[in-house]
């Protein structure tokens, strides 16, 4: 074979690999409803195998219950778990969200126009720009009335209806197609293997084995740590803020789904919390929070937030991030950054999935090129259990 001809061969082999990817690119695209049903039934099967794994240890008179049973109590948990505490919490915000409105804003911002007084002729001093005119509360209305609009959540809860049968459909096919993933544990590795060739089967086998280990810790951790953070939150601005039953534990859960967001969550968490939780106690019709003045409540708050990310930053995140997907602080910092600056604050949340996914792939699949072995020195860093532990 010529040199031309070689040449050409690796060109029409580029040219088809592109070609390839752009296809299942479109295909993703078109079918994304679906490819989303089946990635959130694969975050549910990661999160319920390990349940399922417990139950198979369960024997009664000798005989443990049959493989689909135990699927099915599984994914019942998970599911009957994320429903009941949707039920439980979701009312308590939208009556949080329904109770602040522009007026009740201002009125609380009214009872306290001593120190918001001094705090604007401080502000008008050392920032001429602002003018003479400005008013903190004013702004500060203005933002929390667009924040938590009372007629934008009218509306949205007037169209409910409209996605009530996609809501279905989607709960039933992710309830359908995870059934499938926690009982037959090789049905995902089998369509993944499908396509690939032959060479690459077994080293494919072993990335989905390791992608699956990590991923279902991760998944269980990141659980525990929005629990653990809104399970303190809610104890220190119930027991020690005396802000009541329904706002603590409206204000933790929302600091707890905010804390998914790497380092930018737990801010946004504590100065929405702090808002909230100052809004409530001065436009609230009845006695709320700690009868001190505003200043002192507010360091509470923001003492409460501080105190439950220090518990976060110690305890938690070592635990999840550096112990759950083998990877180094640094390598996720770094990660994170990257991630953030091309597409924002949401997509840091499935920052560390999709570099657990490429980490692993590229040990099983590169591991033999120097960069990749600096990174992973080891196979531990990517499985529990090495291949030089199983020969």
């Amino acid at each position: 074979m010529t040199h031309n001809e070689r040449y050409t061969d690796k060109l029409a082999k580029y040219i088809l690999i592109a070609a390839t990817t752009c296809l299942i690119g479109l295909i993703c695209w078109y079918f994304k409803s679906v490819l989303l049903y089946i990635i959130i039934a694969a975050v549910v099967s990661l999160v319920a195998k390990p349940l399922m794994g417990l139950m198979q240890k369960v024997q009664i008179k000798g005989k443990r219950l049959p493989d689909w049973i135990l699927a099915a109590f599984s994914l019942a948990i998970v599911i009957g778990l994320l429903i009941g505490f949707a039920c439980l919490v979701v009312p308590i915000i939208s009556g949080i969200v329904k109770n602040i409105s522009l007026e009740s804003v201002e009125a609380s911002l009214r009872s306290i126009a001593g120190p918001l007084a001094d705090l604007n002729a401080f502000l008008s001093q050392s920032f001429p720009r602002l003018g003479e005119d400005f008013r903190i509360e004013t702004a500060i209305a203005e933002e929390i009335q667009k924040m938590f609009d009372v007629s934008v959540f009218s509306s949205w809860i007037g169209s409910a209806a409209s996605y009530m049968t996609n809501l279905a459909v989607g709960l039933f096919s992710v309830a359908f197609i995870g059934f499938f993933f926690i009982k037959d544990d090789g049905t995902f590795t089998n369509i993944i293997c499908a396509l690939v060739p032959d060479k690459h089967e077994e080293t494919t086998e072993q990335a989905i084995s390791d992608i699956g280990y990590l991923l279902s810790r991760y998944f269980i951790g990141v659980f525990i740590e929005v629990l653990g953070v809104a399970i303190i939150n809610f104890l220190g601005l119930m027991f020690i803020a005396r802000l009541g039953f329904n706002a603590a534990i409206g204000i933790a859960f929302l600091t707890g789904i905010l804390n998914i967001i790497p380092y930018i969550g737990p801010l946004m968490g504590g100065i929405i919390g702090t808002i909230l939780g100052l809004t409530l106690k001065y436009s609230s019709a009845t006695p709320l929070g700690l009868d001190v003045n505003f200043w002192v409540f507010a360091a509470i708050l923001i003492a409460i937030f501080c105190f439950t990310q220090l518990i976060d930053n110690i305890l938690y995140q070592p635990l999840i991030y550096s112990t759950s997907i083998k990877a180094k602080p640094l390598e996720i910092f770094i990660v994170l950054l990257i991630v953030g600056h091309l597409g924002g604050a949401l997509a840091m949340i499935a920052a560390i999935p999709l570099y657990t996914v490429v980490r692993v792939i590229a040990f099983r699949f590169f591991g033999h090129h120097k960069a990749i072995r600096r990174l992973i020195p080891d196979e531990k860093l990517i499985t529990k259990t090495p291949k030089s532990e199983n020969e």
